[in-house]
């Protein structure tokens, strides 16, 4: 899981900017952004570069305390 869509709404950020930014197809972010596909680990670190954030803050962990 993961928290892109929480992050692009916070920045006022749209799936169609991001995905012009990544040089993907806006499916592919959209499937991204609706957790229904997981990005690779490098797309995942672009994604928050692209955003500038902490890849920490786009990951959901799996792990309760």
């Amino acid at each position: 899981m993961n928290r892109i869509k929480e992050v692009l709404e916070k920045q006022g950020r749209t799936q169609k900017w991001l995905a012009k930014e990544l040089g993907k197809s806006y499916n592919m972010v959209n499937a991204y952004v609706q957790n229904r596909q997981q990005p690779r680990l490098e797309i995942l670190l672009k994604i928050a570069e692209i955003l500038d954030v902490d890849v920490k803050i786009l990951i959901v962990s799996n792990k309760e305390d």
